[in-house]
């Protein structure tokens, strides 16, 4: 199989076989080796996985309650394209529940993928239900109006020392999230498909009953 481009398909292809660990081991053959954010940042459920390219946004603790609140933050969202996935930098604000229910409902609406956020959430017995692949680092029942604010989107951020750009392709599951970068999705993705293939040999291997020295010598995969 030879991935062409980053498209809907591949991101369903990839949530189906992907595992976030390939990801950074290939990734890491390509000298990226910080492509992993904060293993603080959790899915709600862990059966989840998410896979789209990034729709970046900027938030920051705000300490009075604005004219328009939550302006850019809607724009943004009324943005949103089919396949892509949310992706919230507020520096690991504990200030609010950034995220809820609501925010979900426009969200699938809209097609997007998941959302992976550096803060906390809010109505998330809600959001299981709703099955909406969401990675955030804590939860909280306080709204975000007066606390904090979106000042940009569709801006290149950091999100726990990793950048991102948008359109970036972001793959989370319960191992931890990876960013790769959009200039390269291509090829790591394909080299991602090929370890995976080999992978499945070592286990076949193993299971013959062959030495791990034996495997990886023969591989060079652990």
């Amino acid at each position: 199989m030879k991935i062409r481009e980053m498209n809907l398909e591949t991101f369903k292809f990839m949530k189906e076989e992907f595992y976030s660990g390939v990801i950074s081991d290939i990734l890491d053959d390509f000298g990226l080796r910080n492509q992993h954010l904060d293993p603080s940042i959790k899915p709600v459920n862990s059966q989840l996985k998410v896979a789209g390219k990034a729709m970046t946004m900027l938030s920051v603790d705000t300490y009075n309650i604005p004219e328009r609140p939550y302006e850019m933050e809607l724009q943004a969202l009324d943005e949103l394209k089919e396949g892509q996935v949310v992706v919230v930098t507020s520096n690991f604000s504990k200030r609010t529940g950034f995220w809820g229910e609501l925010l979900t409902t426009l969200a699938m609406r809209r097609g997007c993928n998941g959302a992976v956020m550096d803060a906390y959430t809010r109505d998330t017995a809600k959001i299981l239900k709703l099955g909406f692949p969401l990675f955030v680092t804590g939860y909280s029942p306080v709204d975000s109006k007066g606390r904090s604010e979106v000042i940009s989107y569709n801006c290149h951020i950091e999100l726990s020392g990793v950048p991102v750009d948008p359109g970036d392709i972001v793959f989370g599951d319960i191992d931890g999230i990876i960013i790769i970068p959009k200039d390269i999705a291509v090829e790591v993705v394909n080299k991602v498909y090929e370890k995976i293939h080999s992978e499945n040999k070592v286990r076949e291997e193993l299971l013959q009953g062959k030495s791990i020295t034996e495997v990886y010598n023969k591989y060079k995969i652990l």
